[in-house]
């Protein structure tokens, strides 16, 4: 999920005024004072991108929209591999070159509550699916527009599970830790490998690990709890059912991962490829990778989900869902850039919403579920499918999106040695109780 933005200043027909109306002046006033811009006026924004494997994707987007509005220009910037949203955003906010437009993590929104527009009266708002807007509404305003909804478990490439069960794989016969390893034995049987870790801590600690969270209960008020009680240093991981099940479930996948015996040597890009040419049968991630995977696909689009199952008890809550919901949120600048340039934001946003170029974008090129009730386009991408079909189903368990920024980075790491054998469970207790003590 990934980043970068250039200097843009907007380009008035008097000299003076195109010098002092950059993004590294404060233009609180600029609504008022530049609200009635000329069409011919060109107006330079950026957007900063912390998705980074749609990084082509949102660049050909803001080539169709600047071909749509020729006065408007993008640029878009992707976050450093590594550096989080918040940091990077943070940065360029201390050298006075904020971007126009910045994409950042659910749990960021509201720590810019002071430099984001008030979106509330857009019309895309009114149009938004229940729900998504919770995160983006600060002090009554909405701030922040909910780009992605998205989901992640096993996924799994149909023609190497077909050829593993002798037959049609049925998804849903995965219930079960035991079902879960079943599959991989008998994939393993056809000389394909079973399964491939990837292992970024942003994967481990910001998707792997919350399930822990997310499945304490099906009620959102006790995992709101949960979470409290973690802070408070009442809970026991030792003893707590859902966490052995899931690190029983990690243990599980360790001893039929493709790279068990470098398992940190996998960069990102191995996944998809692994899934795509069928050299694995599974491969823990998120829909986002559907476009890598699409470049190497050998199974004619046929893949979706499994859950991460937790225990050997079908009916325990969380064996039969996986995490769905908005994992990023837009938001413009209102203090280092101009009016017109809000108002290009403000306009491109629209855009990908209500124009059938910038739907096309949200739901073929960036393989994003949208958030807007809105737009009926039907998607092609088979994960997108998969996740809807989830959705339909009625077995979603909750995005943990707000937990604290640092939560992927910082215990990321511990999943990375607990991977690596550098610790043990025990290890892995001590780390993640320590962590959320020392969280505010």
């Amino acid at each position: 999920m990934k980043r970068k933005k250039l200097l843009s200043m907007v380009v008035s027909s008097v000299l003076i005024l195109s010098l002092t109306a950059g993004c590294g002046t404060n233009n609180n006033t600029a609504k008022n004072n530049t609200s009635s811009s000329k069409n011919s006026e060109t107006v330079k924004i950026t957007m900063l991108n912390s998705k980074g494997e749609i990084q082509s994707q949102l660049e050909d987007a803001a080539k169709a929209f600047t071909k749509e509005n020729p006065n408007i220009t993008i640029n878009v910037i992707p976050a450093s591999a590594g550096q989080s949203p918040f940091e990077k955003i943070s940065s360029m906010y201390a050298a006075g070159n904020a971007p126009t437009l910045a994409m950042l993590d659910p749990g960021d929104v509201a720590k810019f509550k002071d430099k984001f527009l008030d979106l509330s009266n857009e019309k895309w708002v009114a149009d938004t699916t229940d729900g998504a807007l919770n995160v983006a509404k600060v002090d009554g305003k909405i701030i922040a527009f909910p780009f992605s909804v998205e989901g992640y478990g096993f996924i799994y490439n149909k023609i190497v599970l077909d050829k593993a069960f002798g037959g049609n794989f049925d998804p849903k016969s995965i219930k079960t830790r035991n079902d879960l390893e079943n599959a991989f034995k008998k994939v393993e049987a056809t000389g394909a490998k079973a399964l491939e870790i990837s292992p970024m801590d942003w994967s481990l600690a910001g998707h792997f690990l919350p399930i822990v969270y997310a499945d304490q209960s099906k009620d959102p008020a006790q995992v709101d709890k949960f979470i409290s009680d973690l802070k408070s240093g009442n809970v026991d991981l030792a003893n707590n059912k859902v966490f052995n099940g899931l690190i029983d479930t990690f243990d599980m996948m360790k001893k039929y991962n493709l790279d068990k015996s470098n398992p940190m040597a996998p960069t990102y890009d191995k996944g998809p490829e692994a899934i795509g040419k069928g050299e694995v049968g599974f491969w823990f991630m998120g829909n986002w990778a559907w476009p890598q995977i699409k470049t190497f696909d050998t199974a004619n689009g046929q893949y979706g989900f499994v859950p991460v199952p937790i225990s050997n008890d079908p009916n325990d809550y969380g064996n039969s869902g996986i995490p769905v919901g908005v994992t990023k949120f837009i938001g413009i600048d209102k203090t280092q850039n101009s009016a017109a340039q809000q108002d290009a934001a403000e306009k491109f946003l629209n855009w990908l919403v209500y124009s059938q170029a910038g739907q096309d974008v949200l739901v073929n090129q960036c393989s994003v579920i949208p958030a807007f009730k809105n737009i009926k386009l039907e998607p092609r991408d088979p994960l997108a499918k998969s996740i809807e079909q989830y959705i339909s189903d009625g077995n979603t368990l909750e995005f943990m999106t707000t937990l604290p920024s640092d939560h992927w980075s910082k215990l990321g790491a511990s999943m990375q040695k607990y991977l690596s054998g550098v610790i043990d469970r025990k290890g892995l207790i001590n780390d993640i109780e320590s962590y959320w003590k020392g969280v505010q």
